[in-house]
């Protein structure tokens, strides 16, 4: 049978010349799935994971809809969650427009907005935006939304995660209501379902894979590791014994051990090594992912808040080194690994103050288990606990018992000599009398 190309869709020249120029031929599930759906015009959910092609399954129905306009005003509309996702959509949208007259903008928080209200101003046709920077320009002035055609939503449960869920919904009521909606998620849950029911009519659901189940091509193992610190000595461990790591991005749970972890790694990985989390300036995050990417870095330290705006090829290990919250943090981690028909490999560290995000994990897999590993024999055990760790005695309050009075009274006291005074009515004409010898009278004419 003959293999399907992306010459068998419904693209016109342009577009089909920019993949050619990027290598790219066949179409992920997807992308096949949903292109039809979306050049209908209808409503869309998509449920795809990370790394099956979902940027190019909205991006080229769209761009292939999309006409020039005079008023140069937004017609697509693409919302991310992450700063580092509003740049490689951007970079993936200039790729493919390289044969077609069309000016993209990206925008969002960290940056001086008035800058991008300048670059607004110049006229634009495809707008990719975080929500809270894209409801700041809205509120502004500077930006009108009045042409979008076509609203795109990435990662909407991220969005939702990441604490996102009232600046879209913001952003949703200021949109036209005559336009077509795109979501795209790799997992469903209630809230995602409630603003599906809210803000589309009759979507189509397309599926390219199972909701919440990790990609087959995936080898899951774990290890058992008693506390934080023999963490990082299994760590340094596995990354200077085991050639075949040759792209490992290392998720931690916070900043501060992310700094902790890249300061222990620092000496004897130094030339291989870099972190990222909110608290690095946008510059230094941009770079970080472009020398992962490039391959200058081969060891990337991450939190869950940078990581979910990762979109890199090639990784072929991630490494758990703090347990995820839950099972769709899980999914989306071991997701950045075994992409493009790759074999990925996802190693998690588990301590005793992590059973029950273990817990959660191997009940969400299923039928897929975590392959449990031995620790190294020569791995150093410590003792050592960090504060986290340290157990929490909890001292009950003793109980105050109140003595009983059984001479309270009432809740006054009793008045002054000089505050006992009572009402009475005086008779002022007797008293003036008795005062003047005579009744004083008001407006006594003078003589």
């Amino acid at each position: 049978m003959e293999e399907f190309t992306f010459r068998d869709l419904n693209l016109n020249k342009p577009l089909l010349n920019a993949l050619d120029d990027l290598g790219y031929t066949t179409p992920t599930t997807i992308q096949v799935k949903a292109f039809s759906v979306v050049m209908s015009g209808k409503d869309m959910i998509g449920i795809a994971q990370t790394g099956t092609g979902k940027t190019l399954a909205y991006l080229l129905p769209a761009l292939r809809q999309w006409n020039f306009s005079k008023d140069r005003l937004p017609q697509i509309l693409i919302i991310v969650p992450t700063r580092e996702l509003v740049a490689q959509i951007v970079e993936t949208v200039e790729q493919l427009t390289t044969y077609m007259t069309l000016t993209v903008v990206g925008v969002y928080g960290g940056a001086n907005i008035r800058t991008q209200a300048d670059q607004i101003n110049m006229g634009l046709d495809v707008l990719v935006a975080t929500p809270g920077r894209l409801l700041d320009l809205a509120l502004r002035g500077d930006l009108v939304l009045k042409g979008i055609k076509r609203l795109i939503v990435d990662e909407v449960d991220e969005m939702f995660d990441l604490g996102f869920k009232h600046q879209l919904l913001n952003v949703l009521d200021l949109l036209p209501e005559k336009k077509q909606s795109l979501f795209f998620s790799a997992t469903m849950n209630e809230q995602v379902e409630e603003l599906i029911d809210d803000y589309f009519i009759n979507p189509v659901k397309v599926e390219a894979a199972p909701a919440g189940t990790p990609l087959e091509n995936i080898h899951l193992t774990a290890y058992s590791v008693p506390n934080f610190n023999t963490k990082l000595n299994l760590l340094e461990d596995l990354l200077g014994t085991s050639p075949e790591m040759e792209k490992v991005l290392v998720f931690v749970s916070s900043k501060s051990f992310a700094m902790t972890v890249y300061e222990r790694l620092l000496p004897n990985f130094e030339e291989r090594l870099g972190v990222i989390h909110s608290n690095k300036s946008q510059n230094n995050r941009f770079e970080t992912v472009n020398a992962f990417q490039s391959g200058e870095i081969s060891i990337l330290i991450a939190t869950d808040l940078i990581s979910r705006g990762i979109d890199i090829t090639g990784v072929t290990h991630v490494i758990n080194f703090d347990a995820p919250d839950d099972f769709e943090n899980f999914i989306h981690r071991v997701g950045r690994t075994g992409r493009a028909d790759r074999k990925g490999e996802a190693i998690s560290f588990f301590s005793p103050f992590e059973a029950s995000s273990e817990k959660h994990i191997t009940e969400g897999l299923g039928e897929l288990k975590l392959d449990f590993l031995a620790l190294p024999e020569s791995l150093e055990l410590s003792n050592e606990l960090i504060s986290e760790e340290e157990p929490r005695i909890s001292m009950p309050e003793p109980a105050v018992k109140i003595k009983k009075r059984d001479d309270v009274g009432p809740a006054f006291h009793e008045k002054s000599a000089k505050n006992s005074k009572v009402n009475v009515r005086k008779d002022w004409k007797k008293i003036k009398q008795e005062k003047y010898g005579r009744p004083k009278k008001k407006g006594q004419k003078r003589k």
